[in-house]
Parts: C-alpha cells; sequence; structure tokens
C-alpha cells in the first residue's frame, strides 16, 4: 500500500536543498535567510510557515507573515494550504499596512480611533494636503503639495509625530515643514481617517503606549516572518522588534542588492 500524501514527513514532500532544509527547520530564536536572487528565500519562507502549522504544532492564528505586495500575501497563503492541506484562515499573512489596518481596526480605539475609520488612498492625501496649505497660507509654486507629503512621509516613517517634529525643528523651512505636518495630521484627525504611512507608525504607538495590548499581541502571535527584509523602514523594522521582543521568534528573508523601495524609506541598514 501507497503512503498517503498527508502521511509523508513535509520536508520530504518539498524539493528543498541542504541549506534550505536547515532554515525551515531552524526553531531556536531569531533567523536571518540572506541570498540572492532565484534562490528560493520567498520557497522557504512558506515552507517554513508549512513547517511550523505541521511539524510544531504551531496554530495558525499564531503566526504573522508579513510581506509588501497583495499578491505575494495570497500566493504566500496559497501556498501555505497547498503544503499543509488545512484551511489556513486564521494566518495572520499580508502586507505590512493591511497587517497594521487589521490591528487598529481591533484596538486602534487605544488611540482615539473608531474601528470604522477611513483610510485614505494618494488622490485623498493630496486634496487634503492642497487645503492644508492653502488655509496656512502657503503659495503651492513655493511648496507643492507632493514634496510636503514627502516631508509628512519622511517623518512617519521614521515615527516621529507632529508634535515631536514641531518640537525639533530649527529654521524656518523646518518649522514651516513640521506645521504642515501638524496641521495635516489633525485634518485627518477631523476626518476619522489614516493614510498609509499612519498604518504602520500608529501600531507602533499603541503598542509603545498601551503595554497590555501589547502582550495580548505577544500571547496570540507566536511566530513573526518578513519578506524581502530588505525593503523595511524604520516603522516596520519597530513593529517586527515590538511584536517579536518576547519570545525572540523572528524569521527574515532579504537580499540588500533587491532593495527597490529606498525611495519610500526602506533601511538597507535594517538586514545588514
Amino acid at each position: 500500500m501507497t503512503e498517503s500524501r498527508a502521511a509523508v514527513p513535509l520536508l520530504d514532500r518539498i524539493a528543498l536543498n541542504k541549506a534550505q532544509s536547515e532554515a525551515v527547520v531552524y526553531t531556536d530564536g531569531p533567523q536571518l535567510v540572506f541570498a540572492g536572487a532565484g534562490t528560493g528565500k520567498t520557497r522557504v519562507l512558506t515552507a517554513k510557515i508549512a513547517y511550523l502549522i505541521q511539524e510544531c504544532g504551531y496554530q495558525p492564528g499564531a503566526i504573522l507573515a508579513a510581506t509588501f505586495t497583495n499578491k505575494a500575501a495570497r500566493e504566500m497563503k496559497s501556498r501555505v494550504e497547498t503544503l499543509t492541506r488545512l484551511s489556513c484562515q486564521g494566518l495572520w499573512i499580508g502586507t505590512f499596512h493591511s497587517l497594521c489596518a487589521r490591528i487598529l481596526r481591533r484596538d486602534g480605539r487605544h488611540l482615539g480611533y473608531d474601528p470604522s475609520y477611513s483610510i485614505y488612498d494618494a488622490d485623498d492625501q493630496l486634496a487634503l494636503m492642497k487645503k492644508v496649505l492653502k488655509g496656512m497660507g502657503i503659495d503651492e509654486r513655493a511648496v507643492t503639495p507632493a514634496a510636503a507629503l514627502a516631508a509628512v512621509s519622511r517623518c512617519k516613517n521614521q515615527c516621529i509625530c507632529a508634535e515631536e517634529a514641531v518640537r525639533n525643528a530649527g529654521g524656518f523651512t523646518a518649522k514651516q515643514s513640521a506645521q504642515v505636518y501638524q496641521r495635516y495630521q489633525k485634518a485627518l484627525r477631523r476626518a476619522e481617517a489614516m493614510d498609509f504611512d499612519d498604518l504602520l507608525a500608529n501600531v507602533v504607538y499603541l503598542f509603545r503606549a498601551h503595554d497590555d495590548v501589547l502582550q495580548r499581541y505577544h500571547d496570540m502571535l507566536r511566530y513573526v516572518l518578513v519578506d524581502e527584509y530588505q525593503d523595511t523602514n524604520r516603522a516596520q523594522f519597530f513593529l517586527v522588534r515590538l511584536l517579536a521582543q518576547r519570545h525572540g521568534n523572528v524569521f527574515a528573508v532579504g537580499d540588500d542588492d533587491q532593495s527597490i523601495y529606498g525611495w519610500r524609506g526602506a533601511q538597507i541598514e535594517n538586514i545588514r
């Protein structure tokens, strides 16, 4: 009688080389898989998730896996379900932004947000910034809305709140930029809205300010995995560190030669 597919050990069903297999089965603390393009990093990450569920006994809802595109997240989840032959509906697999949005729907009230808050896209942000600049009497020929938004984004990616930016600003240009940030943020709050950068920064602020909330996520999420780690910015670095600081179970894959998001705050130092 042939052995059923489900009974065959997971690693025997996946074509992994020795180094990839070693990366999958290692579960004794923080781990970085540093490898070049085409070497199967994402394959190892999905195999790792399946291994944690099928061989180590982790519940799907205890695993968080973050990536950078919705397509990558869908493919990752599909691969895990194929490998485990289980429904992984409870898995926290998604982009950093979608995962943070999910956390804030649950716990954003601790920061004063309604669970039904709006998420502003690029057009919404641009329209709001134009109103802010007009209200401050700033000529768009001197400071374009796009430039103002870029300055705000840089602060949020560093988890520098508007009040801190105002306190630390020196010189006319920096002070004006910080005041624009402050006005823009107040306008977002009045609209019960967040922009994409807020999704990341606000979860960091939430976890820093409310240890009871962070401890709840520590109890729930026992393993954190990150794809394309070279593209994380400072806010994402803080988020991963906060989520993994108690159990130390963090697994990341990446390659510094493949960094593509420097224009939006990715810090190559995170992986190095």
